[in-house]
């Protein structure tokens, strides 16, 4: 497989959603689409981390070592055997678990539906979050321009 894969990159698409959704939201979704989460096996309990963050000197420049973010990750199995991953910034263990059982369950074939019921009402607040800071930045904004002087014609 590729990383240009299809599946991979709606894997990863999917997990960064989940990871960064607001825990309480993802858990009155998911709670709308299941009444308790299905029946798995904990593969690695939520387990609480740090992990360096990186950025670049004009988000093109050198990389250089921001600090560190704590991180909560866990995994899990379903019954039939697929294995699922989560990431979330933070030390919530029931968010890090939530998005491993979602990510399994889309593996398992529930993509399309988990979808439609978690991961597009996610995206959309997501989108409506970052215009609305946008539109505050930009209330902020100072147009900068210069005159032309008489005598400098």
């Amino acid at each position: 497989m590729s990383v240009t894969d299809p599946a991979i990159t709606a894997r990863q698409a999917r997990l960064s959603t989940l990871a960064k959704a607001p825990a309480a939201r993802l858990a009155a979704l998911f709670a709308a689409y299941a009444t308790a989460l299905p029946a798995h096996e904990v593969l690695r309990a939520p387990e609480i981390g740090t992990v360096m963050v990186k950025g670049r000197a004009g988000g093109s420049g050198a990389p250089f070592n921001l600090g560190e973010m704590t991180v909560t990750r866990c995994a899990v199995r379903l019954p039939s055997g697929v294995v699922g991953h989560g990431h979330v910034q933070g030390r919530d263990g029931d968010h890090a678990r939530r998005v491993a059982v979602i990510d399994a369950l889309c593996q398992e074939g529930q993509a399309s539906a988990i979808e439609a019921a978690i991961i597009a009402p996610l995206r959309a607040e997501a989108v409506a979050a970052r215009e609305g800071r946008a539109r505050r930045a930009a209330a902020t904004k100072v147009e900068f321009f210069t005159m032309v002087r008489g005598e400098d014609a």
